[in-house]
């Protein structure tokens, strides 16, 4: 079997394109988070007035959204189990539960740094950015601002 010679450049353009075909499968996989923006919304099991209500969740309810229908959005929950939930009831805006009884929210995104608060479980914090390093910057409803861990949080 005889090797051809390969331009200098084609190997090198080959593994960029290689590069951004999996940095583009990735981003599609990013989840992309909505919460409830009325003071409660009904989850279905198909995209219908007419269809069977399931449950009733909270304003500020974290969901990912899987597929949107016209005026319906498919949500995951923290679960994995999928409902149907009305558009006009969401929002872009994010936030995230609480997952343990009792967490504290710290001044800086370190397990040392000075408590700002703590929140019971299932409570809903304002997401206001990821730091990159396992912490969540968020806001209480008491305008209070601090950092807990990303895996002490559902919805980021």
């Amino acid at each position: 079997m005889k090797l051809r010679n390969l331009h200098p450049l084609f190997v090198p353009a080959r593994l960029i394109a290689v590069a951004v075909m999996l940095y583009s499968a990735s981003a599609a996989y990013a989840a992309d988070f909505v919460s409830v923006s009325e003071n409660s919304a009904i989850l279905y099991d198909a995209p219908s007035l007419k269809a069977k209500k399931l449950f009733v969740v909270n304003r500020y309810m974290p969901f990912e959204q899987v597929v949107t229908l016209d005026s319906w959005v498919k949500v995951r929950d923290r679960s994995g189990s999928l409902y149907w939930v009305e558009k006009r009831v969401l929002s872009s805006k994010r936030y995230v539960f609480v997952l343990p009884a009792l967490l504290d929210v710290r001044a800086e995104p370190d397990s040392g740094a000075a408590r700002v608060l703590q929140v019971r479980q299932q409570v809903a914090l304002e997401r206001l950015e990821a730091t990159g390093t396992g912490w969540v910057k968020v806001r209480h409803q008491d305008a209070e601002i601090g950092y807990v861990r990303s895996t002490e949080v559902w919805g980021d």
